[in-house]
């Protein structure tokens, strides 16, 4: 696992598929996401290495209900006794209630999602508190849970307009220099909608389910990917 500093409050903890992020209010801590079933002890040693005690991590909030980004909340929950937050159409996926629904893949995706499917099984998971789009949170000097459906009915951003911090999920991703819409939609339509809401915000970081974050000149990337121009590429500083 790499673990990266973004900000001097938020770092971003990288897994061998995917990745979280943690955000530090004084010594209370938040989970953006919580890696693959098998993630549990490597988000315990960066956060002790970072100097923080893993008893300080306040809620984990999902982004969506894929195994890669949920799969160690139960196991911290269980630990630690945090909160675990998703939104309420993803909620019964988390819980293991439904199935989650199949993405329609184009033919390039096909073998990504083979790829994805080697991600260890997720246990049922407990959903403590269901979020809906505008769901103020207590983090982040005031953090905004935006509904960003397409990839699962249920995806959700979480803003920090305090902060111009913006964590996307799977709706938006950044794959060799490039900022794009994620892959493996259920809706690829209302996935690109989602994205341009998203890019509307004119956050200054933003922090995706996948690939490296974007610090630099942020606002017009996320716009001109959102709205057109995928190909532009970005530097990351």
């Amino acid at each position: 696992m790499e673990l990266i500093e973004i900000l001097p409050r938020l770092h971003l903890l990288r897994f061998r598929i995917g990745q979280a992020y943690l955000w530090r209010d004084g010594s209370e801590l938040t989970l953006i996401d919580a890696g693959d079933a098998e993630s549990g002890p490597a988000i315990e040693e960066a956060v002790r290495g970072l100097g923080h005690d893993p008893a300080r991590i306040a809620r984990i909030v999902i982004t969506h209900g894929h195994r890669d980004h949920y799969g160690a909340a139960q196991e911290l929950a269980d630990r630690y006794d945090c909160e675990i937050l998703a939104h309420r159409l993803d909620a019964p996926y988390i819980r293991g209630e439904a199935e989650v629904p199949a993405p329609d893949l184009l033919d390039w995706e096909i073998p990504i999602h083979a790829h994805g499917l080697t991600v260890p099984v997720a246990p049922p998971t407990r959903v403590d508190t269901e979020l809906s789009d505008g769901s103020a949170l207590p983090f982040g000097d005031g953090a905004v849970v935006v509904h960003s459906p397409g990839h699962t009915p249920g995806s959700v951003g979480i803003h920090l307009p305090r902060h111009k911090v913006l964590f996307t999920g799977d709706c938006v991703a950044e794959a060799q220099g490039q900022v794009l819409l994620g892959v493996m939609n259920i809706d690829r339509e209302r996935a690109a909608a989602s994205f341009g809401r998203l890019a509307d915000l004119e956050a200054a970081t933003v922090c995706f389910g996948h690939g490296e974050p974007l610090t630099e000149d942020a606002v017009a990337v996320m716009r001109a990917s959102a709205h057109g121009d995928a190909g532009l590429q970005v530097e990351h500083g």
